[in-house]
């Protein structure tokens, strides 16, 4: 019989079936490589899975498999949160999560949404054997804000108790194809991926009704986010974008703040680092020129901006992920995350 800790664990017929998912058994595989010391430090497909793992502005998507006493078997705390959202689909076993005021369980066809800086406090629940979760890490585009937010919260995070039969391996293929598609950085896939996103935002919602509080939105504060997304190629003030909307600059930043908690600069900054992170892979122009493209005319402040976002540099970043494109049928690997 095979014990914890002989790389055999992770690769008999108890961890590897034919009716395990490709992307779970590539996971268990490369975990028994270094569970037996043949790699000395994670590979970048699995490097997330472990602490210190940043996460930036790009859209990141896989599966975590927790097995009693295997690898993975751990709890994860983030107690001031991430920058981005994440979306979280319990397909298999059950798992515990602290809201930071209670705890509660998630099974099969359960759905939670961490906002930005909601605290991370999960696992898997003792008294279950598994808890296996598909996640997606992302930064939402300006028209899904009205759409995250769920009825039912626990704490600063919002739930969706979904038992459907039918509707779980729906998501469950949706969560796979966003996946997918995100391990490629080519500018299609990543849209493909983001569309895909939108989709499974747009099913939850409609499931929530979230969208019936029409009072929580103001239609012009869309307005304003389309405007200057439609513009990120060039500067633009505060006064500018309230004009397009045809509201006062006072009043267009205080919608933005307590809508969408920052203020009007500070998220068009964000959409111009996204969209800076999409040049810098699948272009290649130089870093002055990618500057412009999304509105700094000085590269060298654009390159501060950039690095306080991602952790790295422009010229780091685009050789960190710069890799050639891997056609969709080739990709057997997803990025595990705890």
């Amino acid at each position: 019989m095979t014990q914890r800790g002989d790389p055999a664990f992770y690769m008999d017929d108890s961890a590897v079936s034919s009716s395990t998912p490709i992307q779970v058994e590539s996971i268990i595989r490369r975990l028994s490589l270094l569970q037996a010391g043949t790699e000395r430090s994670p590979d970048p497909e699995v490097a997330p899975l472990f602490p210190g793992f940043h996460f930036e502005t790009r859209l990141v998507a896989g599966i975590t498999p927790i097995e009693r006493d295997g690898p993975l078997d751990f709890g994860i705390s983030r107690p001031d949160g991430m920058h981005g959202w994440i979306i979280n689909l319990t397909i298999k076993g059950v798992g515990t999560i602290h809201d930071g005021r209670g705890r509660f369980r998630v099974e099969a066809g359960d759905l939670v949404l961490f906002p930005p800086g909601a605290i991370h406090d999960y696992g898997r629940d003792p008294g279950a054997g598994e808890w296996w979760h598909r996640w997606i890490y992302f930064q939402p585009r300006a028209s899904w804000s009205t759409w995250l937010s769920w009825r039912e919260a626990q704490g600063g995070l919002y739930v969706q108790r979904r038992r459907d039969g039918d509707l779980l391996p729906v998501l469950d293929g949706l969560f796979a194809e966003v996946a997918g598609w995100s391990a490629n950085t080519d500018l299609l896939s990543m849209e493909l991926a983001m569309n895909i996103l939108e989709r499974i935002i747009l099913l939850c919602a409609k499931s929530d009704r979230a969208t019936v509080a029409t009072n929580r939105f103001d239609e012009r504060l869309l307005m304003a986010c389309k405007f200057m997304t439609d513009n990120l190629h060039r500067p633009l003030t505060v006064a500018e974008i309230a004009q397009a909307v045809c509201l006062s600059p006072s009043r267009l930043a205080h919608l933005f703040s307590a809508t969408l908690g920052r203020s009007i600069l500070k998220w068009r900054e964000e959409q111009l680092i996204q969209f800076a992170c999409q040049l810098l892979l699948v272009s290649p122009s130089p870093i002055k020129q990618i500057a412009a493209q999304v509105g700094f005319e000085d590269p060298l402040y654009f390159s501060r901006v950039f690095r306080r976002y991602t952790g790295r540099s422009p010229r780091a970043f685009r050789t960190h992920h710069g890799r050639p494109p891997v056609p969709f049928e080739e990709r057997r690997v997803l990025t595990p995350v705890p």
